[in-house]
């Protein structure tokens, strides 16, 4: 009986050696790669508005429980002292994948439009190009949404601050653009994606669905940034690259998971 045992804990054994193995590999294989460790913000800075880049005012950004927290138990009033968090690599053709969930109460002080509101900022510029009291990195935005029975709207909606985009061979002056997204309410995790094609067509994706598209993203003539920005990308307003960084907006925000899969030029 011993030996029938024995060898039926052998073979689960290796049933569980191989199934992980099988799913190591497959994770490899898949093409995505971790931005986020789960345990620490190695590789990512800080920039809150006010601070120096690298200065993580009242512990803001945190990593707990596996997850990016953003939280502010230790502001009085946001006082607009919005923030980002940058991963330290530039990159120009990707898919980005985020888990996220918005949760909580909004920071006292924060504003109207700020409420269950965060994002995603792409093509953006480093934390260390910008000015100590900017608000937010010229990029394009990808912005994370919720609702609720005081506020309806849709997700992944983009915002461009600092720069424009093009829709239908149209230059988009508008700061904000609405998805066709539905509405999203409660506390649940979503998937959200965005493909970044250089400076060709930037896709948002959520839960599968495309929601959004629109190209040549630009930066804005109108802009305080500008005249430094486009000597920085060589004289040339076209983006076709930059940082990505996960944005401080108010509203408390987990990230679970933030992965990248680098696609041909």
């Amino acid at each position: 009986m011993k030996q029938v045992w024995s060898l039926l804990g052998a073979t689960t054994a290796a049933f569980i050696l191989i199934s992980c193995s099988q799913k190591k590999s497959s994770d490899a294989s898949s093409g995505w790669t971790p931005l986020f460790n789960g345990t620490d913000l190695t590789g990512w800075t800080v920039k809150i508005k006010g601070y120096d880049a690298g200065d993580n005012f009242g512990n803001t950004f945190r990593v707990e429980e596996g997850m990016i927290k953003v939280r502010y138990e230790q502001y009085d009033s946001l006082r607009d002292r919005f923030g980002h968090l940058f991963y330290n690599d530039e990159f120009s053709h990707y898919k980005l994948r985020v888990e996220y969930r918005i949760v909580g109460e909004q920071c006292p002080g924060a504003p109207g439009w700020a409420y269950k509101n965060s994002g995603i900022m792409v093509h953006g510029q480093t934390p260390e190009s910008m000015e100590k009291d900017q608000d937010f990195p010229t990029s394009i935005e990808v912005q994370l949404l919720a609702s609720d029975s005081l506020v309806q709207r849709t997700n992944m909606n983009v915002c461009t601050p600092g720069t424009n985009i093009v829709m239908d061979d149209q230059l988009i002056l508008d700061h904000c653009i609405n998805s066709s997204s539905e509405n999203f309410y409660g506390e649940d995790w979503i998937t959200a994606e965005v493909e970044v094609r250089g400076n060709n067509v930037i896709s948002h994706i959520i839960n599968g669905d495309t929601v959004l598209q629109y190209n040549r993203p630009q930066l804005d003539e109108r802009d305080a940034t500008y005249a430094k920005l486009i000597v920085m990308n060589g004289g040339d307003k076209m983006l076709s690259k930059g940082t990505i960084s996960l944005q401080s907006e108010g509203h408390p925000i987990d990230f679970r998971k933030v992965e990248i899969m680098k696609l041909d030029d």
